[in-house]
This record gives C-alpha cells, structure tokens and sequence, in this order.
C-alpha cells in the first residue's frame, strides 16, 4: 500500500536518489524532528499532503534553475500549454 503523505513522498524520493536504507534513515530523521518540535512547542501536527510536497519540491527547482540559469548569462521563460479551447479554432 503506498501512501499518499508528504512522508511518503520524501521517503520515495530520497530512495530514488540514495537508495533504500539511507532513505529510511533520513526519512526517520525528519519524523524524529517532527516529534520533538510537536512535544516541545505543544503545537498539533498538520497532515500534509503528497501534492503540497510535490509542489513544494517543483517550486524548489524553478528557482534552483532560474539562479543557475542567471549565474550562466541565460533567461528562463516558462511556456504556458496551450488551452483546450484554443485548439480546436486553429485547426480548421
């Protein structure tokens, strides 16, 4: 069963790039420090989803790209896909 966290999210991820057993080591990590800042500030853990992490993560490499682009004398522009309206007056 897969779960759809942000948990489980960062545990896929990290296994993709370190592999399994340091995965689950990081990922414990962050739990462990999840626990400890819940018990000492007393706050309530709130649920994050997959997509809040997926998101996150895709903002994350925008702006790693935009500052390594500009580090390297280039511009980034983002492309906006084309509407699904606007596809079907410009094929005739």
């Amino acid at each position: 069963m897969r779960s759809h966290s942000y948990l489980g999210a960062y545990l896929r991820r990290q296994r993709s790039r370190l592999g399994a057993p340091k995965a689950i080591t990081a990922t414990a990590h962050k739990l462990a420090r999840i626990v400890y800042n819940l018990m000492r500030y007393g706050s309530a853990y709130v649920q994050q989803e997959e997509c809040a992490y997926a998101e996150q993560v895709r903002e994350r490499q925008e702006r790693q790209l935009h500052r390594r682009a500009k580090e390297l004398g280039y511009q980034v522009v983002k492309i906006e896909p084309p509407k699904p309206g606007a596809e079907a007056s410009t094929a005739t």
